[in-house]
């Protein structure tokens, strides 16, 4: 997709099917790519579900993802490292709830924007069978180079696979997609009775999303479509036919530092926004590990884990 191709905006209504009435909260930019334009962010009077809107259409939304797009670049696969008990002890402690799933027997799993494909690689070493679904070509060609089937494309358009799946995964993937409650109800379909289903999404729910606004980090407009609370998650997952079994509150501080470190190059405090973003990048961020975890003991660190399960017919 070309660069200089003019992006196209549509009006979206609820996707739940609610009565159109909504209120404006507010206005943002896309911080990622630094493309022109401003986006307002509704809520649903109804339902109280937040979106994008108006929002760029499914043929140019493309234009916000570029080939070093920051999960592209995190998930390629890289070869297995051989850590002490001591180091496994560690992580599993610092565990921070972003990628964690159901303890499960292995079997047929399904990954919706497995990107470059480190997370399959993860499941796979641990005998699943997996399959992947990219919407971007050249992740999914990195994905496919680790040996990997893979769908280069959107779920939307994405064929009937052969066989059901007993785990579906989908890592800060929801709150991209141009019908959620279809794709969701799309999923289900493809799940073995009693399968279960393991998100992630931002939270829209936390302090950290009143606070900061438009400059909230987890916000990432336009690309991010919907902006989901634990409430309008369950209720979306719930009228697409899954059951909520949990919701695990990520322990990570990064969207409230790096909401910070916007607020400050907005400000002109451009030294203090890059050291805050170095902080981040560096192995000193795990002194705050603690703080994280009593934030998401509250639900307050802007980031959840749903885990859910296909409901009965």
């Amino acid at each position: 997709m070309s660069a200089e191709q003019e992006v196209v905006l549509e009006d979206c209504a609820c996707p739940m099917g609610c009565v159109r009435a909504d209120q404006r909260l507010f206005s943002g930019a896309d911080r990622l790519t630094g493309r022109a334009g401003i986006f307002d962010v509704v809520q649903c009077h109804c339902c109280g579900l937040l979106r994008t809107n108006p929002r760029p259409v499914p043929e140019s939304i493309g234009l916000f993802y570029p080939d070093d797009y920051g999960p592209y670049v995190g998930t390629r696969i890289v070869a297995p490292r051989q850590r002490s008990w001591c180091k496994r002890a560690l992580i599993r402690l610092l565990e921070h709830n972003g990628e964690r799933v159901p303890t499960l027997p292995p079997g047929r799993m399904l990954e919706v924007g497995c990107a470059s494909g480190r997370f399959l690689r993860k499941m796979a070493d641990q005998d699943w069978s997996v399959q992947g679904i990219e919407f971007s070509a050249s992740a999914a060609a990195a994905a496919r180079a680790g040996g990997f089937e893979v769908h280069a494309g959107s779920l939307e358009d994405a064929p009937t696979p052969a066989e059901r799946f007993d785990l579906i995964v989908a890592w800060m993937v929801i709150e991209h997609l141009h019908d959620p409650l279809a794709c969701l109800q799309k999923l289900r379909e493809w799940s073995q009775p009693g399968a279960h289903l393991a998100l992630s999404v931002p939270n829209a729910g936390a302090l950290e999303f009143r606070v900061f606004k438009d400059r909230w980090y987890a916000l990432q407009l336009p690309t991010h479509l919907y902006h989901f609370t634990p409430e309008t998650m369950t209720a979306l997952l719930e009228k697409a036919g899954w059951r909520v079994e949990r919701i695990l509150h990520q322990r990570l501080l990064t969207n409230l530092l790096l909401s910070l470190a916007y607020a400050a190059h907005d400000k002109g405090l451009s030294r203090f926004a890059r050291l805050i973003e170095r902080f981040c990048a560096s192995r000193l961020s795990l002194l705050l590990h603690p703080l994280a975890c009593l934030l998401a003991l509250f639900g307050q660190t802007g980031r959840m884990t749903v885990w859910a399960r296909a409901a009965e017919k």
